[in-house]
């Protein structure tokens, strides 16, 4: 499995300016499009985000409601962090997730971050320290979210869906 960084700020869309709801696939603007496009060339997803202030980012939350139907029955989940790992935000995120009709895992990643953690200019000081605590947590994740690409993959038993 490989895994590929989709930076939001490298996306660049605007705030939500499509004239029609999302459900309706009918879009106007051309970085709906291609947004649409991406989404729809990735079989999952691992959504990596800070929690500020108990809640995860709006641009994160901007970038999910430009869409409905690309997000369907991909399998998802969330590495998280803060001061306190960031489990409010992804509570509020798997929220989300389930009403996009998206198939959130049992595994999510909540990295703890303090204030001694970073150095002047808020970058980690030892990346090693900070995120070695976690490797068994993203192994299962990876592990998780590999057996959900396999069982879509799979498709539908003789039994119906799997599960």
């Amino acid at each position: 499995m490989r895994y590929e960084l989709l930076d939001l700020a490298e996306i660049d869309l605007p705030f939500l300016d499509e004239p029609l709801k999302a459900a309706q696939q009918q879009y106007e603007h051309e970085h709906t499009r291609a947004w649409s496009r991406t989404v729809s060339a990735y079989a999952g997803f691992v959504f990596v985000f800070p929690q500020y202030n108990w809640g995860y980012p709006a641009p994160l939350k901007n970038a999910l409601d430009f869409l409905y139907f690309e997000w369907h029955d991909k399998p998802a989940t969330s590495v998280t962090y803060g001061t306190r790992g960031g489990g409010k935000a992804a509570e509020q995120f798997h929220g989300v997730l389930e009403g996009l009709h998206l198939r959130p895992l049992e595994h999510r990643v909540e990295v703890v971050i303090t204030n001694d953690d970073v150095d002047e200019a808020w970058q980690l000081r030892d990346v090693d320290a900070v995120l070695s605590p976690y490797r068994e947590q993203v192994r299962q994740l990876d592990a998780q979210l590999l057996e959900a690409l396999i069982d879509t993959q799979e498709g539908p038993g003789p039994d119906g869906p799997r599960s």
